[in-house]
């Protein structure tokens, strides 16, 4: 299922898909997974890693959306609490519920948020997590140990707990691309789409390009950039075409648009007509990690309402905490975009408000972001918060299907959508689907509480064969608060034979979080993780590209 030789091999030879997806985030992976469980032949190609982009930056919340639920929009509220409650199910060892507290420095706002949290809970029903408690100020303190009970907002009066869900976005991403594979589809990372194929007007298929970072160059040593430049280019044939690329769905649609009969290449040259308005409005999400110290306890920290209007969330997530997020238009599409200082002296500042220890710069271990896809109203409009976080299915002239907006948590209604409209315009034979909404991922299992470091409890059920492999006690990386080991030797080796990692990065960001976590101890694991890919690929891995990337990680504008 992994041998990139015999995969690319398989894209080749294959005279037709049923579905072609473009983009590995989480809804082109749920697109797949859902498409391959009704029998289509699916495949499946990102440019990059699984989950690179969006996919992998998210607050780490499955939530029904209590903000939206003050901003009126029941009908979304109601569809994400559903589909919370199937990513829960299908991935109890990488997706579990989380309490929150909400806390209350103005005598009305107990009661306030409380009964806006009361209402949240009624439109879970049965699907709920736990019940909205109203707490006291000594209850809410011991629940939020880090929590300032006198400071700037003023007295502690007390607070209110409710529940909602957590996961490893990333990971996550792995399962459903494994798990899709698992059902007959073909998932390739690093393997970019550079032209539609179209013939009598119709999207027919793609032209692909190997982009794998462990191809050997002419030297002998892997380079993406040469790989790139000197792999031959593959023509995949599809009935159906989903673009499901994120941020990037415009670009995707720019192709289209540009295409002619019968051509592999889109250009500005080749355009048959004015190039199609955009879908997105990206949104920036500035996240910072801090150690766990800054908020000890299982319990998440949520500002409903913060200096600007925003919200703001300490999040205990393996091992860390994660503050944030901004909401901030950007115009450029970076693949690392990189956080405004207004950003992060934001988060700073109002996490020093409500926090005991207000964290300082010095104190943030990793800091990233990532960029929502927004779907763009008519008229122009400057502030993201007021733009729609549904999601939206465009069918071209030409067959090709987009999809943008939504959100993690709504990935499996999302895929739903995508294929209910293509069957119903014709682009797919009709065939029954729902059966994800039970539907466990690979190593489904209960899981360790994610607040705890990453270890062996997030492979669940795939843990006792991650313990077969060389070095399942040769740990290389150690929490540094906890001490509790949260890398193996076993783990990298894990990666490059299931879970399809072709670089440092790849395991470092996404199959380990260490990245996000603690981006200097990345940097330090960097060198011995090249080598057991070297040894695991046959050939050597560079680390370069990754030491920047972890540097940038560090940096704070």
């Amino acid at each position: 299922m992994t041998d990139r030789a015999a995969l690319l091999e398989r894209l080749q030879s294959a005279p037709e898909w049923d579905l072609a997806v473009i983009g590995g985030g989480a809804v082109g992976l749920g697109v797949a997974l859902d498409a391959a469980v009704r029998g289509f032949s699916v495949v499946v190609l990102e440019s990059h890693d699984f989950a690179q982009g969006t996919s992998s930056r998210a607050t780490k919340l499955a939530h029904g959306g209590v903000r939206y639920l003050a901003q009126g929009d029941i009908g979304l509220v109601r569809e994400a609490l559903h589909e919370r409650t199937a990513l829960l199910h299908n991935a109890p060892h990488v997706a579990q519920r989380l309490p929150f507290v909400m806390p209350a420095y103005q005598w009305w706002e107990r009661g306030f948020y409380g009964a806006g949290l009361k209402m949240y809970d009624a439109l879970a029903g049965r699907q709920g997590l736990g019940s909205t408690e109203w707490l006291g100020a000594a209850r809410t303190q011991t629940l939020l140990p880090g929590l300032a009970a006198q400071g700037a907002l003023g007295t502690l009066h007390g607070g209110v707990r409710y529940w909602d869900g957590q996961f490893d976005d990333a990971r996550l991403a792995l399962l459903l691309a494994r798990t899709a594979a698992s059902r007959g589809a073909l998932v390739l990372n690093h393997c970019a789409v550079t032209a539609l194929l179209h013939e009598n007007g119709q999207v027919r298929g793609l032209q692909v390009q190997d982009r794998d970072p462990a191809r050997p160059s002419a030297e002998g040593a892997p380079s993406a950039a040469t790989s790139a430049a000197t792999s031959a280019p593959i023509t995949v044939r599809a009935r159906c075409v989903v673009n499901a690329t994120g941020v990037w769905v415009d670009a995707v649609r720019a192709m289209d648009q540009g295409a002619t009969d019968g051509s592999t290449t889109a250009g500005p040259e080749a355009a048959r007509g004015p190039a199609p308005a955009p879908l997105v409005a990206p949104s920036q999400g500035v996240h910072l990690v801090v150690d766990r110290a800054f908020l000890p306890g299982d319990h998440a920290l949520l500002v409903p309402k913060t200096a600007d209007g925003r919200v703001l969330f300490a999040v205990p997530w393996l091992g860390k905490t994660v503050l944030g997020t901004t909401d901030t238009p950007r115009q450029d599409l970076a693949r690392e975009p990189q956080p405004f200082a207004e950003e992060v002296a934001f988060i700073l500042g109002e996490a020093g408000r409500y926090l005991a220890r207000a964290p300082k710069r010095t104190d943030v271990r990793s800091v990233w972001v990532g960029l929502r896809p927004l779907v763009k109203p008519q008229g122009d409009s400057a502030d993201t918060k007021a733009l729609s976080r549904e999601h939206t299915v465009l069918i071209a002239p030409s067959g090709l299907v987009t999809v943008t907006g939504g959100k993690w948590t709504t990935y499996r209604s999302m895929a739903e959508d995508v294929l209910a409209r293509a069957m119903a315009r014709g682009l797919l034979p009709h065939k029954p689907g729902g059966a994800t909404a039970r539907l466990p991922l690979l190593g489904s299992a209960p899981g360790r509480p994610l607040s705890e470091p990453p270890g062996e409890h997030l492979y669940g059920s795939e843990a006792t064969a991650l313990r077969q492999l060389p070095g399942a006690t040769h740990w290389l990386w150690h929490d540094a608060e906890s001490g509790r080991p949260a890398l193996s030797e076993a783990m990298v080796r894990f990666a490059v034979r299931f879970e399809m990692a072709r670089s440092v990065e790849d395991v470092l960001a996404r199959r380990c979080r260490a990245l996000f976590l603690d981006a200097a101890a990345a940097a330090q694991l960097a060198p011995r993780v090249a080598e057991l890919l070297a040894e695991e690929l046959g050939r050597p891995a560079e680390t370069q590209a990754f030491l920047a990337l972890a540097a940038q990680y560090q940096r704070l504008p």
